[in-house]
Parts: C-alpha cells; sequence; structure tokens
C-alpha cells in the first residue's frame, strides 16, 4: 500500500480503479520547410479547427458546471487570436523556414514560461491555459483527434496535471474523484471539480512510473490522502465513509421546500452566491430563498473589452426572471485584487488586494459605473433585484454613489427609459466600515458582510499566502466582535444585515450568528440545504 497526502480542492471520498493520464505534450520534430506560406495556411486551417473545438467545449461547460466555470473556453479562444501569440509562431516559421508544429511547440513553451514567471497568482495560472491552446493546435496540425474521455469506465484519475479542456471532456458520472501531482486551488481545474462536486487532490507527490491504470486507490478529500492499492480495513472505512455521505446527501434532500427555522421559532434567510446567470440554476436546484451575491465582474472577465449596457442589461434581467420574485442582489463590479482584466489597464501593484479595485475604479472612472448603474436600473423593473456595493470605506463613498446614481436616473428619464430605483446595501468588508457602520447604516437598505475580506484586513494576513495558514483565523474574537457591531448597528436604524462571506457557511458559527440577529446568509449552492439543516436543529432563545 502507497499512502500520499496531498491539498484537497474539494472535499468527499472515493474508491475505485485508477486511470493515469501521461503528459499530452506532443514529440514535435524541427523539420525544414521550403514553403512558409503553406505552414502558416496550415496553422490558420489548425487554428480554424481549434475555435470550433473550443466553442463545442465551451457550451459542454455551460450545461454541466455554469457561464461563470465555463469562461475559460472563452479566454482559450481569445488566446488562439492573441496578435503577439500569432505573431511570434508566423515569425519562427518565416525566419527559420520550419514546420508549424515545432514552432507552436516553442511559442508555447515560451509563453508559459513566461507567465509561470509573473508574480501574480492569476498569470501564473495562465500557463497551463497557454501550454492548452498550444497542445491543441499541435494535435489538430497533426491530425490527431482529443481524447474520448467518455470511453473511460468510472475511474480515478491521476495525472501530472489536467487541463480544463481535458476536465470538462469527461463525462463526470464516469469520474469517481482528481489526483494530481501539480496544480493550483484557483486553476481552473480545480474550480471546475469543485463546481461538479468531483473529490480532488493536488499537489500529491507521485511518480506516475509507478503508478498504473487498474490499480485500486482510495480518495479522502477530507484529510487530504490518497491510497494506492489500499488495504482490505482501509477499503471499508471508505466504502462506510461514502455511504455515509450518500445518506446525507439524501437526508438534505428532504429539506427542499422547508423554512429556514430554528427549533424555537427563529427564521433566517438562506441565499446563494453565484458568477454569471448560468449558475442560477444551481442556487434553484438547492432551493436557495434568493441570490445574496451575484458577483458581476464575471460579466467582465475573460474578454477583451468592457460588456455593453445592453448585454449587461439581458444578464440582469434574466437572473432577475429566473429567480421570479426571489431577492438577487447583484455587487456592482470588483474588478482588481485576484480578479484582473487586462483591458482595465490597471497596471501592477504591490499590494493589490489594498490597491485600485472595486468602488474605486467606479468612483475614479464613473463613465464604466454608469453604464453598469443604467443596466442595472433598468433590469430592475422586470424583478426583484437590489443593488450592493463593495470596498466601502467611508460615508463619503456612499453620498458620491448616490450622486452617481442620481445622474443616470436623469440621464434615464430624459431618454424615456423605464427603470425602477432598487434597494441599495454595502459590503462590509473593511475595519474602517465596521467603525462607521452606525453611521453607514442610516444611508442604506442593508449590510452583507463579506468576511473573507474583513479577516484578511483585520488580521494584516495575505489570505493567499501558504505559509500564513496557521496565523490566519476566520473565527478571531476580533471578527466575530465586529459581525455583532454591524448587526447591532443595521438593526438600529431598522436595516437588515446579512453575510455573503465563506463564514457564513461555516456550520460552527450558525448558531453564534443567529443569536447575534444575522438576517441572511448567503453560501455557495451546494451549502444552502446544509445550513438549513443547521438552522433547523438549533435553539437560540433557550436550552
Amino acid at each position: 500500500m502507497l499512502k500520499l497526502s496531498g491539498k484537497s480542492v474539494y472535499k468527499g471520498v472515493a474508491l475505485g480503479p485508477v486511470v493515469v493520464l501521461r503528459p499530452r505534450d506532443q514529440q514535435v520534430k524541427r523539420t525544414k520547410v521550403e514553403d512558409a506560406d503553406a505552414e502558416i495556411d496550415r496553422l490558420e486551417k489548425a487554428g480554424e479547427k481549434a475555435m470550433n473545438q473550443l466553442a463545442e467545449l465551451y457550451n459542454k461547460a455551460v450545461e454541466e458546471v455554469g457561464e461563470a466555470s465555463a469562461a475559460i473556453f472563452e479566454v482559450h479562444q481569445m488566446m488562439l487570436e492573441d496578435g503577439d501569440y500569432l505573431e511570434a509562431i508566423h515569425n519562427i516559421i518565416r525566419t527559420e523556414k520550419i514546420n508549424a508544429e515545432y514552432a507552436v511547440a516553442r511559442t508555447g513553451d515560451n509563453f508559459a514560461e513566461m507567465f509561470a514567471g509573473m508574480d501574480d497568482d492569476y498569470m501564473k495560472a495562465r500557463a497551463a491555459d497557454v501550454k492548452d491552446i498550444s497542445n491543441r493546435l499541435i494535435r489538430n496540425l497533426m491530425g490527431k483527434e482529443d481524447v474520448d474521455f467518455n470511453s473511460i469506465e468510472p475511474s480515478i484519475i491521476v495525472a501530472d496535471d489536467l487541463s480544463p479542456s481535458e476536465t470538462v471532456q469527461m463525462d463526470k458520472k464516469k469520474i469517481l474523484a482528481f489526483v494530481t501531482v501539480h496544480g493550483s486551488s484557483n486553476s481552473h481545474t480545480s474550480i471546475l471539480a469543485r463546481m461538479m462536486n468531483i473529490p480532488a487532490l493536488i499537489g500529491v507527490p507521485m511518480n506516475l512510473e509507478e503508478i498504473h491504470t487498474g490499480m485500486q486507490a482510495v480518495v479522502d478529500g477530507f484529510l487530504g490522502e490518497v491510497f494506492f492499492e489500499p488495504s482490505e480495513e482501509i477499503c471499508c472505512r471508505a466504502e462506510g465513509r461514502i455511504k455515509e455521505e450518500l445518506e446525507k446527501q439524501q437526508l438534505l434532500q428532504n429539506l427542499k421546500g422547508k423554512e429556514n427555522v430554528t427549533l424555537d421559532g427563529k427564521k433566517i434567510n438562506i441565499y446563494a452566491n453565484i458568477g454569471s446567470v448560468g449558475d442560477i440554476g444551481y442556487a434553484l436546484e438547492n432551493d436557495a430563498g434568493g441570490i445574496g451575491l451575484f458577483r458581476s465582474e464575471f460579466l467582465y472577465i475573460g474578454r477583451s473589452d468592457f460588456p455593453t449596457e445592453e448585454e449587461q442589461f439581458q444578464a440582469y434581467k434574466q437572473a432577475a426572471q429566473m429567480m421570479a420574485e426571489k431577492k438577487v442582489i447583484i455587487r456592482t463590479l470588483d474588478i482588481g485584487a485576484d480578479k484582473q482584466a487586462d483591458y482595465f489597464n490597471l497596471g501592477k501593484e504591490d499590494n493589490p488586494a489594498m490597491g485600485y479595485r472595486a468602488i474605486r475604479i467606479c468612483l475614479k472612472q464613473t463613465d464604466i459605473f454608469k453604464v453598469q448603474l443604467r443596466a442595472l436600473l433598468r433590469a430592475a423593473a422586470y424583478g426583484n433585484i437590489s443593488i450592493m456595493y463593495p470596498m466601502i470605506t467611508s460615508v463619503e463613498e456612499v453620498l458620491r454613489i448616490y450622486e452617481i446614481v442620481k445622474e443616470v436616473q436623469e440621464e434615464l428619464e430624459k431618454m424615456q427609459i423605464p427603470y425602477r430605483l432598487p434597494e441599495q446595501g454595502i459590503m462590509i468588508e473593511t475595519p474602517a466600515a465596521v467603525m462607521v457602520s452606525d453611521e453607514l447604516a442610516e444611508l442604506v437598505d442593508f449590510f452583507s458582510i463579506g468576511t473573507n475580506d474583513l479577516t484578511q484586513y483585520t488580521l494584516a494576513i495575505d489570505r493567499q499566502n501558504e505559509r500564513l495558514d496557521d496565523f490566519y483565523n476566520p473565527h478571531h474574537k476580533a471578527i466575530l466582535k465586529m459581525i455583532g457591531m454591524v448587526v447591532d448597528n443595521a438593526h438600529r436604524c431598522g436595516k437588515w444585515a446579512g453575510i455573503c462571506g465563506e463564514l457564513g457557511a461555516d456550520l460552527e458559527l450558525t448558531e453564534e450568528f443567529l443569536r447575534m440577529g444575522v438576517d441572511e446568509l448567503s453560501v455557495s449552492p451546494s451549502m444552502v440545504l446544509k445550513v438549513r439543516q443547521s438552522v433547523r436543529g438549533i435553539t437560540v432563545f433557550g436550552q
């Protein structure tokens, strides 16, 4: 038996046979060519085929994991059309008179090395993307077809790494778990694994020459462990855990349609956090009472230019209509920090989490902000939309936002475009906002506490820095006292206060949040029923 440890990106237990996927890097020979134009023509045809393949992958991913996670294939299409990338390939073909396959391979390696050397985690993750599209081009040039993952029997997939296109092509009913040597928790593959509810471990120090297809394995995503050729005892334990998880899931399904109410009658709203209209299906499937956080920045990411007012209007309107009369809280643009879009030209910052991001961009570049506000106000006429402003630190910022909203109202009225001014709230993510929450509560309709950033800023700890994991404590008394203060200040002014950060789904704190008087918890769709189950088993006011 071989036991190895790694980092879990989705918790769960799997038992089954292993399928080892060998690296898909192509062995490309360098050959001289006489006609460079003919090679470039071959490259263009391979590129057209790749664009069609990526479009098919995008459509498949939208159905399985939603638009936000499928957006990577739109990014790949953009990278295929990137002028610098294509020019580099063309230059190698023309100047060295060599075959297109070799020119693509060399360019892919160069670009991947450039991305891998960057400081930003998001850009580092793009190294895998550029290798993926380069390998796709090479396969097309060689006339090779993609691997038929649908032919794989239910298995634990073991690989050095997995590209997003490999992951999404797999039939998730046949994938028991992922185990990879490389990869990051911020990679698109990890995100897809979480969305597909497939146990996954990354960073497992495997020697793939010693792991063979057909071996038995147990993956424990709760402990971050994988056992190859496990003992009978380990297998029996895994089977018991798998049975337990299935029973828990079945019990959760029985909670659909039930109220979020404690044993002694205290009610709370449980909403879902989503990244796109495509994710609303997950929210409805899990019986969410509304959308507590619609991350509108995903309309901006993975494209080469700003989304138009009409594009945004249609997305927000569709979300409102799909949720019927249920509340849909849309957070305005939160670009910056770990969410980048090149066309914003934000530049490199030493500390982007505390830099030019979110509402700061909107208040400086009001033309961008106004386009989004017009779309939001127009869409509000079609459903129960609320607007939420992120990264607020002062009363002055809120007053300035309201001035801009007023200007947008006047523009819409002048153009005789129907609209509705919806409920407007703010995210409490900074200690500054906490300390003036009594004044802010007089101005806004609600608070939503973003505990991820609030914890980061309060503890002075970069939550992306793995070396600080031992110091990062979201249960710190200071954080809990701040949440209590915010809720109290909201209630004094007759306003409601919710939590939309990861702490909202922390079942160890559910009872404490109820005692504080938190009115709403917004969590990932997969956690809605689990939180409901926790709420229904709690007594808040007595023993």
